[in-house]
């Protein structure tokens, strides 16, 4: 409906329905192409996830095609996750019954914020009383499993504005909360605003202090941290986004998705023509597909292993890689272990709680 300040992610405007079936018709054609060429027989599958853009304006009718054909292509394993991104102000209850009748068991709501101050300067649709008007609606229809994305370190943004925002959050009682750090992309509106400096940004110090302040407040109501950015309650932990951070292997399906599978990266065209015409020709459409080496899948497994608040199971990288992490990476490991980054305990490498903020400074000696 309207693109953020500070979103850098390819989508586009609502689209006619015309485009918008000729796009499923594309997204249906490249899960048979996928299906045939890339996997031997029709693999089930553990989670899905619809994200990226707003995938709740689809109709239900358009969500159940898709998830129908992702069916036959990819069966479904009996508890499977299957999440939708929904934006608050785009789902009544109508849609979320049909959307849920149609295979979708968890809610991620995009509500960033309840300051309608900080709502507005972003660009969002949407107001604090629809999210909360969303998450009314979202039980009613039966969701058991919902998540709210926030985002911190926004432009006039506060600490106390911070701690108002986790709470209204916290008392909506949803089963996940995401925290994400403001992220800027010179190529978006803020990004251009923030190289013109016409755009001041809360200091180091004071991010810094509403990431400990979330920690604090969302451990306190229940939610267990088990990812650098991620709470939840015992058992929703989002198990689609713990095999990314595991370094599992995943397809991404439609335009600028991106993959890893068989030792391979690869992304979709971020071009809506490039990637119809594509999947229309009958071709997979890859491009910079990267072979990756032993090491460098060894290098992605710990970094991104230790986003995950139980850190890197280092018998199980021995299992995957045949390779003692302990010696492969003893100079970078002892380095961050006398700097207070790291720690290990049964076998586990983790991020220590001084770790968590500077993970960036941990991550890059693994690369």
């Amino acid at each position: 409906m309207r693109k953020c300040h500070y979103c850098d992610f390819v989508s586009f405007p609502t689209p006619t329905a015309e485009e918008l079936e000729l796009y499923i018709q594309a997204l249906c054609r490249e899960m048979k192409l996928v299906a045939d060429r890339l996997m031997s027989g029709r693999s089930p599958v553990s989670t899905l996830y619809l994200g990226g853009g707003t995938p709740s304006l689809l109709s239900p009718t358009s969500l159940s095609k898709i998830l129908k054909e992702s069916r036959e292509y990819f069966p479904w394993k009996g508890d499977i996750e299957v999440t939708l991104e929904a934006n608050p102000g785009t789902v009544d209850l109508a849609k979320l019954r049909a959307f849920k009748d149609s295979g979708v068991n968890r809610l991620s709501l995009g509500a960033q914020s309840f300051n309608e101050r900080l709502l507005k300067a972003m660009g969002r649709v949407h107001t604090s009383s629809d999210i909360n008007d969303a998450v009314s609606t979202a039980r009613k229809a039966g969701f058991t499993n919902l998540n709210l994305d926030l985002i911190y370190g926004l432009p006039g943004q506060d600490l106390e504005t911070w701690e108002d925002t986790l709470e209204a959050a916290i008392s909506l009682s949803p089963e996940h909360i995401s925290i994400y750090c403001l992220e800027l992309d010179e190529r978006t509106p803020w990004g251009q605003e923030f190289l013109a400096g016409r755009l001041p940004l809360p200091g180091e110090d004071l991010v810094l202090a509403m990431y400990y302040a979330a920690r604090a407040q969302l451990e306190a109501a229940g939610y267990r941290q088990y990812e650098i950015s991620n709470f939840s309650r015992p058992g929703y932990e989002c198990r689609h986004n713990i095999i990314y951070w595991e370094n599992g292997f995943y397809l991404g399906l439609g335009v600028a998705a991106a993959s890893h599978y068989r030792h391979c990266r690869w992304e979709n065209p971020g071009n809506l023509e490039a990637y119809q015409e594509a999947v229309f020709s009958g071709r997979l459409p890859r491009q910079n597909l990267v072979n990756l080496s032993l090491r460098e899948e060894m290098a992605e497994t710990m970094f991104m292993g230790l986003r995950l608040i139980s850190g890197v199971d280092l018998a199980a990288f021995y299992r995957r890689f045949k390779v003692d992490a302990l010696e492969e990476y003893g100079a970078s490991i002892s380095k961050l272990k006398s700097l207070g980054l790291l720690k290990y305990n049964d076998g586990r490498l983790a991020l220590t709680a001084k770790g968590l903020p500077l993970a960036n400074v941990v991550f890059r000696e693994f690369i």
